[in-house]
């Protein structure tokens, strides 16, 4: 075979392999080497080293098979990467940004208001892996954000977006709302070009972040950042970021939607992003009486879930409390009584923000001596700010 008639072949094999990835029903696709530059490896690594990673131990596990591709498996040679548009209407209702004006709306995350994506990208990036091999051979592995792949530099520099400032990827295509897959494979296939960096001097994200969890440009801290702390976070919320959590009970979308890129993204037309009726203008009250049998039945198939009634809850509360509205007290004061300290806690809070202080001190004295817990106990302790 000739040497143009080699690479006239690779480039139909390519053309297939997107073709077929965007006929089961994926937006976009692209393919890279299955390696990483130096500086994305020192980069990761340096992270880990400021302790960036915050509680998510799993970031710091099996470091050389997360830093680089074939050092999870040395048999990889090409990278298929693909993404999933979930970009929300584009209304008032449906922008996070507004919602945060709102101080009884229950404020969730745009990718966790539909059904959860691991599943939809899992079984779609199987499907396409079984007509990979059975088309051109050889093995692969599938990945949706459950194993040790650095998902973002290589959607990079795959060409399906660039890292932002935010360290989220943006596409021009479709601004900041990707869930993204990959297939590491053993063929050999023709790289696309990365995108280059189209943030400019912007630096909206940074601005916006209630927290300041992005420490410099391309540098996130996750000890600082709100999708973090109520999502992956065990135990209390750190008393400095609660007033910062505003209405947000899972996740916070602020750094991805003041992007100037959304202008270009679209509203996902997938059946399984769009927001369900439960949680399309949900309101704090509709959460507050969540026990764990209709918490896992509200949240079934939903990322949501995995965070359990209990964590749920306690961002609930801190919502409240931050609402300044004096309807949730008698809610919070039944919480007192929950099982999860957690829970108690973050109603104890909740109602420091909101009572008067002679009719919090006088909660407290009758409160106080009967709480076991010592993470409740400082609670009732602390003075309300």
């Amino acid at each position: 075979m000739s040497l143009s008639s080699a690479t006239n072949e690779t480039k139909g094999r390519e053309a297939a392999i997107k073709t077929q990835a965007r006929a089961l029903g994926f937006d976009a696709v692209a393919i890279t080497n299955a390696r990483l530059p130096e500086a994305v490896q020192t980069g990761y690594l340096a992270a880990l080293d400021q302790g960036w990673h915050a509680g998510m131990d799993w970031l710091a596990e099996r470091v050389e098979q997360r830093r680089h591709p074939q050092g999870l498996w040395p048999e990889a040679r090409s990278v298929i990467v693909v993404a999933a548009n979930y970009g929300p209407p584009n209304d008032a209702a449906h922008n996070p940004m507004l919602r945060l004006q709102q101080p009884d709306a229950a404020n969730i995350s745009l990718y966790a208001q539909n059904r959860d994506y691991h599943d939809l990208m899992k079984k779609r990036l199987k499907a396409l892996g079984r007509w990979l091999q059975d088309r051109f051979g050889g093995q692969l592995k599938v990945f949706v954000d459950t194993a040790p792949v650095l998902e973002k530099p290589l959607a990079a520099q795959a060409g399906i977006g660039w890292q932002g400032k935010h360290t989220n990827l943006v596409s021009r295509d479709f601004g900041s709302w990707l869930f993204l897959g990959e297939i590491y494979t053993e063929l050999t296939l023709q790289p696309d070009e990365p995108d280059s960096d189209h943030c400019g001097s912007c630096q909206r994200c940074m601005t916006a972040c209630p927290t300041q969890a992005i420490v410099a440009p391309y540098r996130l801290d996750a000890r600082r950042c709100l999708a973090y702390l109520n999502n992956e976070h065990h135990g209390p919320i750190p008393q400095e970021f609660r007033a910062a959590m505003g209405n947000r009970i899972y996740g916070c979308d602020d750094c991805l939607a003041v992007c100037p890129w959304n202008k270009y993204a679209k509203a996902s037309q997938e059946a399984a992003f769009q927001v369900r009726p439960a949680l399309d203008q949900a309101k704090l009250d509709d959460f507050l009486d969540l026990d764990d049998a209709r918490f896992r039945a509200l949240f079934s198939r939903s990322p949501i879930k995995r965070l359990g009634r209990d964590r749920f809850l306690r961002n609930v509360c801190l919502a409240c409390g931050n609402s300044g509205l004096a309807r949730y007290v008698p809610a919070l004061t039944g919480l007192l009584d929950d099982a999860a300290p957690v829970v108690r806690g973050a109603a104890t809070w909740a109602l420091a923000q909101l009572l008067p202080l002679g009719e919090w001190q006088s909660l407290r004295d009758t409160r106080l001596p009967g709480e076991t817990d010592q993470d409740v106990r400082a609670e009732w302790a602390a003075e309300p700010s």
